[in-house]
């Protein structure tokens, strides 16, 4: 018989569940030290000097290739030849951007005149909004035509050269038809890249080519027009009164390497949520564009795997292309031992609620190093095979008894990005070493407002008799 005590009727005994609390600790895949040295196995593998050697050789083939068939790639402009240096006067430029239009006067006073021999002499920039965008029919051609009279409107010579009855030449960056009432006349139309070439061999005899890398990314570069399969040029008709015999080619170099570069999962993720999955390979893999992307995805993975930031993801990273090319300057530019200054720009821009620890801001500035680092060498391998594709194809190199070819550079990432075009010239002049085969020395050049200072050499190319103001 069991005896059970009244009084423990009336006890109330405490719940286990009530008394304790379990202390969970998540239990992360990995750890962010792990991670992080498989980012940098991944996005390094291909960086030692013999890999990019290998890999612009098969860049090099893929240009001979599309120099024969392909539509898309390797085209030739209407700009023969290249500036003697020698053009004189002011001239009418125009770019238009995707999100600005920017009306300038373009001075040209000779190569040999001085270090401002090309200059911007007025700039007007205005914003393309979406209002602007919604113009239909002529309409938005007019709103350039406004902006144009605006501009000169201002310059007191300028608008002298107005009331007369010659027409003031104009060149435009991109194709864009302009139609108005102004005393204006169309003589000249280049695209970024063959822009960049025009303001920068105006000034250096030695250019070549040019490549502009931004947000996107492109090259031009001046060959013989025999490198090119006919079919590439159409029914056109040459011009009879310039030299023929080269061509400035429009290589959409953004299109390239699909076979050619190892890829991380995060460059497949990227590329199959693109909208054009396939469509520019190199340039999702290297453009400003498309770095701080990559490395926003690295940073979502890090949170769901290795417990960045508490395994809790700020909700503004969660944004694709939120983290832009400034962020990522800003960890590279950081000199601070305790990554003070980014930490700071990093919690503002992002509206992080705590700071992060020097631990999660080191590592997101490692894979900011390593996403920056392939750029670099990949676009150096993309320059170094046009470089060899002109030493290849045009033998008038070995004749001009130049010692070096100059490559014009446009953009804000190979302009701006910190340390990025001296990493690279370092990278390229180790190319150039290794291969010993006598090959000119490839330098880089700065090629800034190039759309702009391009377009004014274009017309000025197309018009010699321009009209000079008097400063």
């Amino acid at each position: 018989m069991i005896v059970v005590n009244p009084s423990l009727n009336a006890l109330h005994l405490p719940s286990v569940k009530s008394t304790f609390t379990q202390d969970v600790t998540p239990i992360y895949e990995t750890t962010m030290d792990l991670l992080l040295k498989e980012v940098q196995g991944l996005f390094e593998q291909q960086l030692r000097v013999e890999s990019l050697l290998l890999l612009s050789r098969k860049l090099q083939a893929e240009f001979k290739q599309r120099l024969q068939s392909s539509p898309q790639c390797m085209l030739p402009s209407h700009n023969y030849t290249l500036p003697t240096g020698k053009e004189h006067g002011t001239y009418l430029a125009l770019e238009v951007g995707g999100s600005t239009l920017r009306v300038a006067l373009v001075d040209l006073d000779g190569r040999s005149s001085s270090t401002h021999s090309l200059r911007i002499r007025r700039i007007v920039t205005s914003t393309i909004d979406n209002r602007v965008r919604d113009l239909r029919g002529l309409a938005f051609f007019d709103w350039i035509a406004g902006k144009i009279g605006e501009m000169l409107a201002a310059d007191r010579e300028a608008c002298d050269h107005m009331q007369l009855k010659e027409p003031l030449p104009m060149g435009i960056a991109w194709s864009f038809p302009i139609e108005s009432n102004l005393n204006i006349r169309l003589d000249a139309i280049v695209n970024d890249s063959s822009a960049a070439v025009l303001s920068r061999a105006y000034v250096d005899s030695s250019t070549r080519l040019a490549v502009i890398l931004g947000t996107g990314l492109n090259a031009a570069i001046h060959l013989p027009v025999s490198s090119l399969h006919e079919s590439k040029f159409g029914s056109r008709q040459f011009p009879t009164n310039v030299e023929t015999t080269h061509v400035l080619v429009n290589t959409e170099l953004s299109m390239f390497g699909k076979h050619a570069f190892r890829v991380t999962r995060w460059d497949e993720h990227l590329n199959a949520h693109h909208i054009l999955p396939d469509y520019q390979p190199m340039e999702y893999l290297l453009a400003g564009g498309y770095m701080g992307e990559i490395v926003r995805l690295i940073i979502v993975e890090a949170v769901e795997t290795a417990g960045l930031f508490g395994g809790s993801l700020p909700p503004s990273l969660s944004i694709p292309f939120v983290l832009d090319t400034r962020t990522l300057a800003a960890f590279e530019a950081d000199v601070y031992p305790n990554l003070s200054a980014s930490c700071i720009y990093f919690q503002k821009e992002y509206g992080l609620a705590a700071a992060p620890t020097w631990g999660e801001m080191n590592f997101i500035r490692q894979v900011i190093l390593s996403v920056s680092r392939r750029s670099q060498g990949y676009f150096t391998a993309a320059i170094h095979a046009l470089s060899s594709l002109l030493h290849d194809l045009d033998h008038r190199l070995l004749e001009n008894g130049l010692d070096h070819i100059c490559i014009g550079c446009d953009g804000s990432v190979i302009n701006k990005y910190p340390g990025y075009m001296g990493r690279c010239q370092a990278l390229l002049d180790q190319l150039v070493h290794i291969e010993q085969d006598g090959r000119k020395r490839v330098v880089l050049e700065s090629a800034t407002e190039s759309a702009v200072l391009g377009a004014g050499v274009a017309v000025a190319m197309a018009n010699e008799s321009g009209w000079t103001l008097q400063a």
